[in-house]
């Protein structure tokens, strides 16, 4: 059983199975489908602990949201720990993080956003060319665009525009509060 439980190609895949159970919500994932297709020869009574066991660690690592360095730290803990992993399941397990870091990271962010936040914010600073009264025409105008939404939905783009006389003189330092400048729309 213990070589069957090392091979780094299973593990591989069986974390990969478990990611995409536990931080993708891909509902198919089972625990039987993943002991028949990269554990066949286990029983399902041997299988089960070793189960956890990874899971475990994964939420462990994806939770903390550990960096490199962190990740060496705690897998060796997990080595050097009574009834905890080999070397072997700890580099598959190092390497698995490094690749999927990002992602399972951006999925449980996803997650964990009930409403919408910003996904994007640009600004720049123009000269306004066109205008009702003559004097504002040629002033600096502040635009700021928010683009608003949710992972995986469409977004909205608000465009905010601030006029301020003194904007122009504050340009190469420090740009004033928006207490300072006149909100106009775009």
């Amino acid at each position: 059983m213990a070589a069957e439980l090392e091979s780094s190609k299973c593990l591989s895949g069986l974390l990969s199975g478990l990611a995409q159970d536990t931080f993708y919500g891909h509902p198919g994932i089972t625990e039987e489908l993943l002991r028949s297709q990269l554990y066949p020869e286990v029983s399902l009574e041997e299988f089960r602990p070793f189960l956890a066991k990874m899971k475990g660690i994964l939420k462990s690592i994806a939770s903390a949201d550990m960096d490199f360095n962190q990740l060496e730290a705690f897998l060796t803990a997990q080595t050097k720990k009574q009834g905890g992993i080999t070397s072997e399941q700890a580099a598959v397990i190092s390497k698995f993080w490094k690749s999927h870091k990002t992602k399972i990271r951006e999925s449980l962010m996803n997650q964990s956003c009930w409403d919408r936040g910003l996904r994007g914010l640009s600004w720049r600073v123009d000269g306004k060319s066109q205008s009702r009264h003559s004097a504002q025409i040629h002033t600096p105008v502040a635009i700021m665009e928010l683009e608003i939404g949710r992972s995986g939905q469409n977004t909205s783009w608000e465009m905010l525009g601030w006029m301020n006389d003194k904007l122009k003189s504050r340009l190469p330092g420090e740009i004033s509060t928006t207490s300072d400048m006149q909100m106009i729309p775009l």
